[in-house]
């Protein structure tokens, strides 16, 4: 659900990290923001500074253990409880 106010300091960024695989545009409109990428992109930067992290573009925010969790797996498994 997007915030009917642009969100401002940690809620931002956790609201940011959360939604960037969806992309810029997805993570600003449920921030708050919009289609106002600029801004978003401008408060992002100055929320993340605020905290002592220094992020380029929102993709600084998907960790290497985001994209563990996320990752599609196959699920190997016997087909009958006689069968392995």
């Amino acid at each position: 659900m997007a915030s009917p106010t642009p969100l401002k300091g940690l809620e931002l960024v956790d609201c940011a990290k959360a939604n960037a695989k969806q992309g810029i545009e997805t993570a600003a409109q449920l921030c708050g923001y919009g289609q106002d990428l600029r801004t978003f992109s401008q408060e992002l930067k100055q929320a993340c500074d605020g905290m002592g992290v220094k992020i380029t573009e929102l993709s600084d925010l998907i960790t290497d253990q985001d994209n563990l969790i996320q990752t599609e797996g196959e699920i190997v498994a016997p087909e009958s409880e006689s069968v392995l």
